[in-house]
């Protein structure tokens, strides 16, 4: 297996990967089009964070990404795992575990990295177990969102005037 930075040539694989995840974890069913847009538009510009890809006999088998958030508290960057996934008949075979020391040698390479973070679906039991045999373990924050791709736009945030 060998893990290295994604290219363009394989946006279809990582877009089809990031909806199976949607697929598997949430119960989600993603726009193609729209994913292999998002992942194309990472792929052009890597401020926007970077894919990583493990590969074998040629073809991906899995893959990771992050992205960056400046800490103003740390004065530095928190690298948050995204897009994580193995194909299913490469599971529990070091796939991710490999994935995952990759990047962390990155971050540890950089000194500007304080951090690594990721978010987990909270029934997902079986990938936390996974992630806290790595080093990780649950952080003092709870996370909370307003999905803007779930909301119809027209009307229901209301417009930017309103009090």
């Amino acid at each position: 297996m060998n893990i290295r930075p994604a290219i363009a040539e394989d946006a279809p694989v990582v877009a089809e990967f990031n909806r199976r995840l949607a697929r598997e974890t949430e119960g989600r069913e993603l726009d193609a089009d729209t994913v292999a847009a998002g992942v194309r538009a990472l792929l052009a510009d890597p401020a926007k964070g970077r894919y990583f890809v493990a590969v074998e006999a040629g073809e991906v088998i899995g893959q990771i990404m992050h992205t960056h958030e400046w800490s103003d508290w740390r004065n530095g960057d928190i690298w948050w795992i995204q897009s994580v996934y193995v194909r299913a008949d490469r599971r529990g075979q070091g796939v991710f575990t490999g994935l995952f020391r990759h990047l962390e040698a990155l971050a540890l390479q950089d000194r500007g990295v304080r951090a690594l973070r990721l978010y987990v679906e909270r029934n997902n039991a079986s990938a936390q177990a996974v992630y806290q045999k790595l080093g990780l373990h649950g952080g003092e924050y709870e996370v909370m969102e307003i999905d803007f791709t779930s909301l119809s736009r027209a009307g229901s945030l209301g417009s930017p005037r309103d009090p």
